[in-house]
């Protein structure tokens, strides 16, 4: 397996906070809520697990962190509603094909429920893996599992915090969610 020699990263501030992208030369490999160094041993454990060798180098320059900061900052701008960054996804075929259904199947300003989600995988019994799945999105916002609610109409989980999910959700325009109790 070829490793990548370096893993390129950069924080920037969004309207949610700030955000640590992590890419490497074939695309973004994360993007997460808070600041690199509050990530850096979650980081390091995520790259042994999935076998990556190579060191972490700041670089907001790297064509891949630059596009992420780019396309994020569009979307908070009202300019962007879909991402074209190349995504090296990293997790389960089961995972990958959930955060696959999510990209392509939630547009902007619309919402499914974690039932929903396993019905258009075809596997109606796996909502709880549906949502193993998304809490483990590497992509936070570019892979919209913010748009993911429960059956009920509610906000529920969220890896960033509900808070964030409903800002998204705000930010997006869906009024018509009720914020979890």
């Amino acid at each position: 397996m070829n490793h990548p020699s370096y893993l390129y990263y950069d924080v920037f501030d969004s309207p949610v906070g700030p955000i640590t992208v992590l890419a490497d030369d074939k695309g973004v490999n994360r993007i997460d809520y808070g600041e690199y160094e509050d990530r850096i041993t979650f980081y390091q454990a995520w790259t042994k697990k999935h076998f990556l060798k190579g060191e972490f180098k700041h670089d907001p320059d790297h064509q891949y962190v630059k596009q992420t900061r780019t396309e994020i900052n569009e979307y908070f701008g009202g300019d962007r509603k879909e991402f074209s960054l190349p995504l090296n996804c990293y997790g389960t075929a089961f995972q990958r094909s959930v955060w696959r259904a999510l990209l392509h199947t939630i547009p902007l300003g619309e919402i499914k429920s974690y039932k929903e989600v396993a019905e258009v995988l075809q596997a109606p019994k796996s909502v709880r893996a549906v949502g193993g799945a998304v809490n483990k999105n590497p992509f936070s916002i570019v892979v919209p599992c913010h748009r993911v609610i429960g059956s009920n109409g509610k906000l529920v989980g969220y890896a960033g915090g509900l808070d964030k999910k409903q800002k998204l959700l705000d930010w997006e325009g869906n009024p018509q969610l009720m914020q979890a109790k």
